[in-house]
């Protein structure tokens, strides 16, 4: 039986747990820097013993960081600079590159396998955790030749337990996309939960007045701010990118409204429209 190892119990750190230890081939070992977090976590059943990271950096033939991705550097760096050379380091950050870039040249680099989960919620902490959060969802590892072969197949044996299908991406190309497709959709859902308490002062007409439009617009401000501030500022070049590209869009249809362009305001709703021939549900 393997040991894992999880550092950072909130919701994809819990959920991996769950999974890993309903599969009965893994003991799990965790430890979480929030003392709460960590005994609810075991309380919760998302691991089989909490102990100290140092003990759980001895312990683990696999050793997993679900940290906040302000955090991941240094503890990365650290635990790839304790482990044998038997042991298998994996991370879930939302972003890559920065993490990569910082570890390129660490003496134990190949023990090291860069991944990130295509799969969350706007829910947090231990209390979070889904047990099927993973499964059907995409396991991006990016930068595999970095990483030696026994790792990236000791890593995809993890996937495969939790029912992932992996893909590979460069780690730049990775956050590029990810600003896009993921972090807008977040920055653009704070902007919109700020905007409406802003101009709606009561309450119970947002309560009353919100329909699944609004609400599954405004899901992702539920999200937690200290994941989302490290998301952002660690790939805000992209992110940056593609938030003037955005404004630059909301300006050309605030204009249009305003002129009553009906027929331009149309043209631009259906150029949108074709989102649906990628995204089916």
């Amino acid at each position: 039986m393997k040991t894992i190892g999880i550092i950072g119990l909130g919701l994809i750190g819990g959920s991996l747990g769950l999974t890993m230890k309903k599969s009965k081939d893994f003991k799990v070992i965790g430890f979480d820097l929030n003392p709460k977090n960590a005994q609810k976590a075991l309380e919760l059943g998302l691991v089989d013993n909490i102990t100290e990271k140092e003990a759980l950096l001895k312990e683990a033939d696999i050793i997993i960081v679900a940290t906040p991705t302000k955090a991941s550097i240094s503890v990365l760096k650290e635990a790839l600079s304790q482990i044998e050379s038997h042991q298998i380091l994996i991370d879930m950050g939302s972003t890559k590159s920065k993490i990569c870039e910082a570890l390129k040249n660490h003496p134990n680099r190949k023990n090291f396998v860069a991944s990130h989960p295509i799969a969350g919620t706007e829910n947090s902490g231990p209390e979070s955790a889904i047990e099927h959060l993973f499964e059907n969802k995409k396991m991006v590892i990016c930068n595999e030749t970095e990483s030696d072969k026994k790792a990236i197949n000791t890593a995809k044996g993890i996937f495969k337990t939790l029912k992932c299908e992996v893909v590979y991406m460069d780690a730049n190309e990775h956050d590029k996309h990810l600003a896009y497709i993921s972090h807008l959709s977040h920055i653009c859902s704070f902007a919109l939960g700020l905007t409406v308490l802003d101009l709606e002062k009561d309450e119970e007409n947002i309560f009353n007045l919100a329909g699944s439009g609004f609400s599954s617009t405004a899901r992702l401000a539920k999200s937690s701010p200290e994941m989302w501030e490290s998301i952002s500022i660690q790939n805000k070049t992209h992110l940056l990118s593609a938030i003037s590209a955005y404004m630059n869009h909301l300006s050309n249809l605030k204009e249009i409204i305003e002129l009553e362009q009906s027929t331009e305001l149309i043209n631009e709703m259906k150029k949108a429209n074709e989102i649906r021939r990628i995204i089916k549900n």
